[in-house]
């Protein structure tokens, strides 16, 4: 299975800050609607959007989650994949190749074939369609979006032997662009997220993910805050 991210064996990952200092929240009080009044767990787990699914496709601090070249003190702020509706299509394909050999004795040329040989070509036929759905749900699985407090990571699955990984500092984002188009788009609330960079790659895009809104929002609090930081360097 390719290594794009995985659980830590032990011990929970600690953040830049002790847990015994008030966290900086500002970016979640501009991009999550509802912020608990107690102070946040140290991996969000008091906020609204933080899940402990693994098949999630949008989870604000995601558990254990490491990825390739990720630096010690880099936390991980959101974990993003396509919106499960953009699956429909080959979920669709694979319950139509499922139901296909039922059908195959209306053919007069299967009926004269041995019946072992009509065995062998069923169980070939499932095996072909088991290949397809998993290529499918590892593509979807895989194929991840992260935000982190230092840079953007577009990790694209293309199969089991090839994957292309995309990253560009917060930074140098210069603009971010929601796309939300088509009733039913907006009405389950997933678009695509159109980032323009200063980066080797100028644009990096998060296709089909949900919330959009949420997800523009933090990338420009997080570019806003990272601005700051370099301004009150530059002072001290």
């Amino acid at each position: 299975m390719p290594d794009i991210f995985k659980s830590k064996d032990s011990g929970v990952r600690s953040l830049k800050a002790p847990i015994s200092e008030k966290p900086n929240i500002k970016i979640h009080k501009n991009a999550v609607q509802e912020i608990p009044v107690q102070l946040p767990h140290p991996h969000g787990h008091n906020f609204k959007d933080h899940t402990h699914n693994p098949l999630a496709s949008f989870c604000y601090y995601p558990d254990y989650v490491q990825f390739i070249n990720e630096d010690p003190e880099e936390k991980v702020i959101l974990l993003i994949r396509r919106h499960p509706v953009s699956n429909l299509g080959w979920l669709f394909l694979v319950f139509l190749m499922i139901l296909a050999p039922a059908f195959l004795p209306l053919f007069s040329f299967f009926d004269l074939l041995p019946l072992g040989f009509q065995s062998v070509l069923v169980m070939i036929w499932y095996l072909i369609t088991f290949a397809i759905a998993l290529e499918k749900f590892l593509t979807w699985f895989f194929h991840v979006n992260i935000v982190t407090d230092e840079r953007i990571v577009e990790v694209d699955f293309v199969n089991l032997f090839y994957r292309e990984i995309t990253d560009a500092n917060i930074d140098q984002i210069q603009d971010v662009t929601v796309e939300v188009g088509g009733a039913i788009r907006t009405y389950l609330h997933y678009g695509d997220v159109v980032i323009q960079t200063a980066a080797e790659v100028p644009k990096i895009e998060f296709e089909d993910v949900p919330n959009p809104d949420k997800v523009a929002k933090i990338l420009r609090e997080l570019r806003l805050e990272e601005e700051q930081e370099k301004l009150e360097g530059r002072v001290r």
